[in-house]
């Protein structure tokens, strides 16, 4: 069951959490990672994956991913690093099953992903930088299961927040969630209300005037 924390962050977009990022800031927005699969938005408890190039080291003898969906608990988002270059798969097609039978809100990957039309078949989120056929097995190893990883230029660790959506993924510490969810819930309610000025007949330059252009000014 989602605590309240999640619930809330499940509630506002990627660019009211960047925005509330900027206005504290903080760093966590990633550009450049796309949904693949489904339309919907995915917010949760990051469970973290790394990949790394297989050069013989001894790996996890279980298969990639299935150590994160098995540790991770119904809401929560698998987030995998897999930056060696390699077009290899990171996640496929069963593991978009076994993760939905498990109640996980989706996947996110730095690197490629493959069954992309299963995940769509399954209704399961995969945000992906790319797709692939190329199967991971003699490319591709896992090296760690919530583990601190990188994706894109931010480091993510086990236990942090994502939200995931249309226009990027962005994550947030579990230190500071309470204070972003706070800054984003304000800016959130502040666009609803330009919206509403809009829709009265409020000419767009006085909505989107002075107080717009100044509204994120740091807190920091």
């Amino acid at each position: 069951m989602a605590d309240d924390l999640t619930t809330r962050l499940s509630r506002v977009d990627s660019c009211a959490v960047s925005d509330a990022l900027d206005t504290l800031g903080l760093t966590g927005s990633v550009s450049g990672i796309h949904r693949v699969s489904t339309d919907r938005r995915i917010s949760g408890r990051v469970v973290t994956v790394k990949l790394e190039r297989d050069d013989g080291r001894p790996a996890a003898s279980r298969h990639l991913g299935t150590t994160a969906i098995e540790a991770a608990q119904p809401g929560d988002v698998i987030v995998i690093e897999q930056r060696t270059g390699i077009d290899a798969a990171s996640w496929g097609g069963n593991l978009s099953f076994g993760a939905r039978l498990r109640g996980i809100s989706g996947v996110v990957i730095d690197g490629p992903g493959r069954d992309i039309d299963e995940a769509r078949l399954y209704d399961f989120p995969v945000f992906a930088r790319d797709h692939t056929a190329r199967t991971a097995r003699g490319r591709i190893v896992e090296t760690g299961t919530n583990v601190p990883i990188t994706i894109g230029d931010v480091q993510v660790n086990a236990g942090d927040y994502v939200v995931a959506d249309g226009s990027a993924v962005v994550f947030v510490g579990a230190s500071d969630i309470e204070r972003v969810l706070e800054a984003a819930d304000a800016i959130a309610a502040r666009e609803r209300a330009m919206v509403a000025a809009l829709n009265e007949g409020t000419p767009i330059s006085q909505v989107m005037g002075r107080s717009y252009e100044t509204m994120l000014k740091s807190r920091r």
